[in-house]
Formats: C-alpha cells, structure tokens, sequence
C-alpha cells in the first residue's frame, strides 16, 4: 500500500507525463529523512524535470510543504532509465561531456565587402568613448 506521499508525488506526475502507467515511487527511509526515487517513461522525463528543472524544483517544493504537516524530511531523486534498462539519477551539479563541434568547410567563398556606413559609425563611437575616458569623475 503506497504512502500518503508516494500516492501525492505520483497524482503530480501522472498529470504531467504521456504515459502515466509507467511511474512508479519508491520509498525508503535514511537519516537524512525520507528518499522517494520517481521512474517514468525515458520519453516523460523531460516534463518531469522541465526547463532548467523549475517542474522538478516544484515538486520537491510542494513535498516539503507536505514534510512540515507530516513532520518529516523529504528528498525526491528522479530516476532516468535508458533504452538500454541501464538506470541513473537525475543530476543537475553534474554536466555530461559534450562531443566536440567538427569543423565544417564551406565550398562557397564569402566575399568581404566593406560597409562605409558602418566603419564611419564604428569610429564615430570610437570618438566618442575616447572623449568619455579623458572626463575625470
């Protein structure tokens, strides 16, 4: 039988996913309070966790605010399973290595044309900020 916050985490999520038969809570207790460990759907992750992760800072704001009426700590850690079945938590301090860019050559040769306007704008600014850098404040 789910707890009273194993069922409210899950109600949450549910609402969120596309496929709401795939979550699933579990619960255990440490001594730093209460670990619920959420799975979903490697497609639904991504609405779980949200930009920048404001829908998973959400969540565990909202499980916070059920931990002070409930008088316990609680600690939400999204798990995200592969294709493959390989598991892994959610970590937003660590950044996975990202492949480097290839250089591409262009087979088109960009001729440099010289925009007057824009020179005799660039150095009526250069004039300008030299003119700025003489006045003592």
């Amino acid at each position: 039988m789910a707890t009273i916050d194993q069922q409210f985490v899950e109600y949450i999520v549910k609402t969120l996913v596309n496929n709401p038969d795939k979550v699933s809570v579990d619960r255990k207790i440490d001594e730093k309070g209460v670990l619920l460990s959420l799975t979903v759907d490697p497609e639904d992750v991504g609405r779980v966790i949200g930009k920048r992760g404001v829908t998973a800072q959400s969540i565990r704001m909202l499980l916070r605010a059920l931990g002070t009426k409930q008088d316990a700590r609680y600690n939400l850690k999204i798990v995200n399973t592969d294709e493959e079945g390989e598991t892994r938590a959610e970590r937003p301090a660590q950044a996975e290595k990202v492949a480097e860019p290839e250089e591409v050559e262009l087979e088109e040769e960009v001729e440099e044309t010289e925009e007057p306007e824009t020179s005799e704008l660039a150095e009526k600014t250069r004039a300008e900020l030299a003119d700025l850098d003489d006045l003592d404040i």
